[in-house]
């Protein structure tokens, strides 16, 4: 696959923080192939300025392209067990289709990833309301959340990396949430082929914060079939069933002895339409994994492995949890960037989070950020073969 640059006009080339044209000369000077940085004019957000896409490629060239508008991840060609470059990444041929983005596909969550019922909460005392955008609940941070703000963006490099810095303001009250939270999310690409992920937050009023990445992975190739076969390992032993409309019970459930079980691997498609009531609610898999042992060091959360591509992908993280979406909500109508259609399950999720619905479920681990602290967690997804 094509590992150039797109030919967009108004093209910013950052070779490790040396500016120059739209050149690919690399931070030695002479190797195409090393760690550097483009960027281009994306388009444009209604009501809100410009969009800018940056190129992000390391020195083995597994690429990833990130724009500010929702921190979205529009792309990202990894390696198979050959050496051919593919894009593991669902998502949009351009700007225009991530303004609606039902899927949210690629995108940064805030302020609140995944649901918290009825859209409501109380904290010290004080109830608050927020939008009601899934079904009788609240979703992913609202109708105007993280992922439909343009942030403001900065390259930025260190010795086996570069990245990318995002900063955002979300302003007391906006979607509900109260508390000013000054937001900053570092984007990195390894030269260990990983996509590393930093979240940083503050506030000058308590306020739930649960931010996460969003993106949709197909290691064979977006478009190209179904994620059925893949292999998944989730280091979890217990899950936090939900009720009819996708809330936590409250209840910290074994997954032995269920299809929710992926302590060892098996392949997705396995028991993705067994006869459970779990299953039948999500329509397949769209769960909260409690991760075994997380104390809030980076470990290992998920293993992915496509027998036909040979790409393996790794998930660490600090969070206590990891949602598990199985892509059951595609349904053909929307067309990827080769032009396919994705079809039911032609993606799978691993959001690394704070539980479900954590701001009104006391015995969860506390989402709720105080003036004076500093909310951080880390993630990283890890490319490999075999």
């Amino acid at each position: 696959m094509f590992r150039g640059y797109w030919p967009v006009a108004g093209c910013l080339a950052v070779l490790l923080g040396l500016a120059g044209g739209c050149a690919t000369t690399g931070a030695g000077g002479g190797d195409a192939r090393d760690l550097h940085l483009v960027r281009t004019t994306y388009g444009t957000v209604p009501d809100q300025g410009t969009a800018y896409l940056y190129t992000l490629t390391n020195a083995n060239g597994m690429e990833v392209r990130i724009t500010n508008y929702g921190g979205i991840v529009t792309s990202l060609l990894a390696p198979d067990a050959t050496g051919a470059f593919a894009d593991v990444s669902l998502g949009y041929p351009g700007l225009e289709g991530y303004f609606d983005n039902n899927p949210n596909f690629g995108c940064l969550v805030g302020r609140f990833g995944n649901r918290i019922a009825k859209g409501r909460f109380m904290l010290d005392g004080q109830d608050y309301t927020l939008a009601v955008n899934n079904g009788p609940n609240h979703l992913h941070g609202g109708i105007l959340g993280f992922s439909k703000k343009l942030w403001d963006a900065k390259p930025v490099r260190r010795e086996d990396a570069v990245g990318l810095k995002l900063t955002y303001v979300s302003a007391d009250g906006e979607e509900g949430y109260p508390g000013t939270l000054q937001t900053t999310v570092h984007y990195w690409l390894t030269n260990a082929n990983e996509l590393e992920i930093v979240y940083e937050a503050v506030t000058d009023k308590a306020t739930p914060v649960n931010l996460t990445f969003h993106g949709y992975f197909n290691l064979d190739g977006e478009g190209e079939g179904d994620i059925l076969d893949h292999e998944m390992m989730i280091n979890a032993t217990r899950y936090t069933p939900v009720d009819d409309t996708l809330i936590p019970t409250g209840e910290l459930a074994p997954v032995a002895n269920t299809p929710l079980d992926f302590t060892t691997p098996v392949a997705i498609g396995a028991r993705i339409d067994a006869d459970h009531e779990q299953i039948r609610r999500g329509g397949g898999y769209d769960h909260n994994y409690v991760l075994n042992g997380q104390d809030g060091s980076l470990a290992l959360a998920a293993r992915v492995y496509a027998p036909e591509s040979g790409r393996v992908m790794e998930v660490y993280t600090t969070q206590p949890g990891i949602q598990f979406y199985s892509g059951n909500f595609l349904d053909g109508t929307i067309t990827g960037k080769a032009g396919k259609a994705y079809q039911k399950r032609y993606g799978f999720c691993l959001e690394t989070q704070h539980y479900p619905d954590s701001p009104n479920q006391p015995a969860f681990p506390s989402c709720i950020l105080r003036p004076g602290e500093k909310y951080f967690q880390k993630t990283v997804y890890r490319f490999t073969t075999r």
